[in-house]
């Protein structure tokens, strides 16, 4: 959570100054939207495993609890399994579009466009890893009933 509260932070750093710059000094820098994209991406994937790591991803939790108590731990293990088995996908596909855009440049910035995708597998493999573990404790999802 640090990590991304510190990308966040650059994020808005940078952001600020290419306003500044844009509207008082007359001339934008070019790396600055390309970096807060970049940034964006990987606290949106990160924040996505980071979020099934600590069970506060969105769910619902009503459809869970209007069940019989006796389907209740095979439904939490069913959603476990759907999300471990989205995270295999994610990171299946995640590699492949690594290499599909290994060989394509980041404007304005000394990247490839596969290294700015990296996130992407990696977040894909910690959320199948994150799930498997709640699967195989038959961990509860956490949280609570309603929206209130």
């Amino acid at each position: 959570m640090r990590c991304a509260a510190l990308a966040l932070a650059a994020m808005m750093a940078i952001l600020t100054w290419q306003v500044f710059a844009r509207f008082v000094l007359g001339n934008s820098p070019a790396w600055a939207e390309q970096t807060a994209l970049l940034l964006m991406i990987w606290m949106t994937f990160l924040g996505t495993a980071s979020g099934i790591a600590e069970g506060f991803h969105i769910r619902i939790m009503e459809g869970v609890a209007s069940l019989p108590v006796r389907w209740r731990g095979p439904a939490v293990g069913a959603a476990n399994l759907l999300v471990a088995l989205a995270g295999a996908l994610t990171f299946w596909l995640g590699i492949d579009l690594v290499v599909a855009t290994w060989g394509n440049a980041v404007p304005t910035l000394p990247l490839s466009r596969g290294m700015a995708y990296l996130v992407i597998p990696l977040s894909g493999l910690l959320m199948a890893v994150f799930a498997l573990r709640k699967l195989v404790r038959g961990e509860e999802i956490d949280g609570s009933l309603g929206s209130a």
